[in-house]
């Protein structure tokens, strides 16, 4: 892994990009905002040990396993940056669907996908900066990019918090509208994060290509673990099956389209930080589909025992 490299790569994709980032990112917020119900939380009430559990686990749990990581496998900094901003973004809605077809507790799946994005508004600003100070590599790399951090929370808060406090005011006052509005918002944001995503891969193809297996090793690493730290959790807090299951996916399934959305509109643009973030959004579901192959092979292998 050519640390160098890695550090001095920066994803600059021109054009008024970062505007159109910031935009697609505050859309993202406020659909995600139009479809939260207060059923979606009903967890905290039904079964607040597990419930609780899978939100420490990605709140707390993944950013501390992952500067542990760092510090174990001394990866060089963009790419330390980008593993923490991964494990500090909420959980992807992706998970939700593996959790259905791997037979696990969707209904837990879907209120911990909606805890997360929720406090992640608030809560991701902050968790990058903690974690980031917390190993030295990234420390210094914040400060040779000149990170104003005051100016990066109050950005990065404005980006997500107020689209997300509209969207909740309105899904409040207009639901019927709200419902309607709600897909397709989403919808919009989703093609236009992956337009603008997949032209970025495409322009620094070459340069990835560079980098060697070392980071693609790393990736799956780190994304093993974090499945596993979910797994653990469920067992921990004495959930079934199918919640551990549900666990299992929320924490290993991050928002990586969300984390380079930042990672490009707040941090610079950090090459090593893009390249985690690009992978994990990738591996994370083939992962997540060997996960749910698994589940069901287990299901059957118990239902002809």
């Amino acid at each position: 892994m050519d640390a160098e490299l890695l550090d001095n790569i920066t994803l600059d994709l021109g054009g008024g990009s970062e505007i159109a980032l910031t935009l697609i990112l505050s859309l993202m917020m406020f659909a995600v905002a139009l479809g939260l119900r207060t059923e979606h939380f009903r967890f905290f009430k039904d079964n607040p040990k597990v419930y609780l559990a899978g939100v420490l686990a990605q709140i707390i749990g993944l950013p501390a396993l992952t500067v542990l990581i760092c510090y174990l496998t001394n990866p060089p900094a963009s790419v330390a940056l980008g593993m923490i901003l991964i494990a500090c973004c909420p959980g992807g809605n992706s998970s939700n669907l593996l959790a259905l077809f791997g037979r696990a507790n969707t209904a837990l799946s879907v209120s911990l996908t909606a805890t997360s994005s929720l406090v992640a508004a608030f809560i991701t600003p902050v968790s990058i900066i903690l974690w980031s100070r917390l190993y030295t590599p990234t420390r210094e790399l914040l400060t040779e990019i000149n990170l104003d951090t005051v100016s990066f929370l109050i950005n990065t808060l404005l980006i997500l918090a107020l689209p997300l406090c509209l969207g909740m005011l309105m899904a409040h006052f207009a639901p019927k509208i709200s419902a309607k509005l709600q897909k397709p918002l989403s919808l919009i944001a989703g093609l236009g994060l992956i337009v603008i995503i997949v032209s970025a891969c495409l322009q620094y193809m070459p340069v990835f290509f560079q980098l060697g297996i070392a980071i693609f090793a790393l990736v799956i690493f780190h994304n093993g673990l974090a499945f596993l730290m979910g797994y653990l959790a469920g067992v921990f807090s004495g959930a079934d099956i199918p919640s551990r299951r549900a666990l299992t996916f929320e924490v290993g399934i991050q928002n990586a389209g969300l984390g380079i959305v930042i990672l490009l509109t707040q941090l610079g643009g950090l090459g090593g930080a893009g390249v985690v973030a690009g992978l994990w959004g990738t591996w994370h579901l083939i992962a997540g589909l060997l996960l749910v192959g698994l589940f069901r092979f287990n299901d059957r292998t118990r239902a002809h025992v």
